[in-house]
């Protein structure tokens, strides 16, 4: 784990949970996987990708001809860095979020769910980081 872990935007995160779920996958089918969260056009999945590769969030590759992406940030860490700076840019807390409000999640299972709670117990104190 590292407080140094890129933080997806809604929408990049949105493709991301399609990818965790499913990979590799086509800007197509990522599209779709997307479409009920993010309602925008084909053309922006595909230049939301293209800026997630040049980030290192996703990788591409040629698959039977087809250009398919993978997921290149790690699901468990990516969510605690997101809810981390959720809690302190959002909802101004200085303690870590009660992995509670996980419970019930689609997205991850009982395994995940305790590696989230201490990877959000043992986040670096933004303070104390600093040189």
């Amino acid at each position: 784990m590292s407080g140094n872990t890129p933080i997806p935007s809604v929408s990049e995160l949105t493709l991301l949970k399609a990818l965790w779920k499913q990979q590799p996958l086509s800007a197509r089918e990522i599209h779709d996987a997307a479409a009920s969260e993010l309602a925008w056009s084909f053309s922006s999945t595909r230049k939301t990708l293209d800026r997630m590769l040049e980030k290192q969030m996703v990788s591409l590759a040629t698959l039977h001809g087809i250009n398919v992406y993978s997921a290149r940030l790690e699901k468990v860490g990516t969510l605690a860095a997101f809810a981390h700076d959720f809690g302190r840019r959002v909802m101004e807390m200085d303690a870590p979020l009660p992995v509670a409000m996980f419970t019930g999640s689609k997205l991850v299972d009982q395994q995940e769910l305790v590696r989230l709670e201490q990877m959000l117990h043992d986040w670096p104190d933004d303070e104390a980081a600093k040189p």
